[in-house]
């Protein structure tokens, strides 16, 4: 039996970023409040999300295999969300300049036999950015569905990301060699090998 994938996200990087690993999906909307408890620590925040998420599927088909995910920017214990608007949007991007802070990828893979969550951590290292410069890559990208604000595949990534730790596409929303991985044997599971 040829099992669906349904990738539970509206990101068009995670739908990009899936294609490019190879897979045919389909992508369904999660239906859920995205809040977490206050004394959560920052680094179990996005596992949290990722499975609530997952959760707010009722049934999942026995053809059927969820992936759900979610990605917060941590700024010296502080999780930094998406911005509501332009000056929050531009704030977070000040607060991150000339740091280094950690960005949490968390996936969910369920079937009907199998239910995983991983997290993974990239450090990202920021130049300067200026007054200006921040006020312009909000107008300019509209970073308000991006954790932290910005995108590192967008100019502000190019031009002020220095230096990194960890894998690319966590910071872009989707660390694709857990993925690939969790698939790998999420399939040969509901293959009975």
């Amino acid at each position: 039996m040829k099992k669906k994938i349904l990738l539970a996200s509206g990101s068009a990087r995670r739908k990009e970023l899936l294609t490019h690993l190879g897979y045919d999906f389909e992508v369904v909307v999660p239906d859920c409040d995205e809040f977490y408890p206050d004394d959560l620590p920052a680094d179990q925040v996005a596992g949290y999300l990722s499975e609530l998420k997952a959760n707010s599927f009722q049934t999942i088909g026995e053809d059927e295999i969820l992936i759900t995910a979610d990605t917060v920017v941590v700024l010296d214990g502080q999780v930094l969300g998406k911005p509501q608007n332009r000056e929050e949007g531009i704030a977070m991007l000040r607060s991150l300049s000339g740091k280094m802070h950690r960005v949490y990828t968390a996936i969910t893979v369920r079937s009907a036999k199998y239910t995983t969550t991983e997290v993974d951590v990239a450090n990202v290292y920021f130049d300067t950015i200026g007054g200006q410069e921040a006020a312009a890559y909000v107008d300019r990208c509209q970073p308000m569905d991006k954790a932290g604000s910005y995108g590192i595949q967008e100019w502000l990534g190019m031009a002020k990301i220095n230096k990194i730790e960890g894998s690319f596409y966590t910071i872009m929303g989707l660390p694709t060699h857990l993925l690939y991985r969790i698939l790998q044997e999420v399939l040969e599971v509901n293959h009975g090998k």
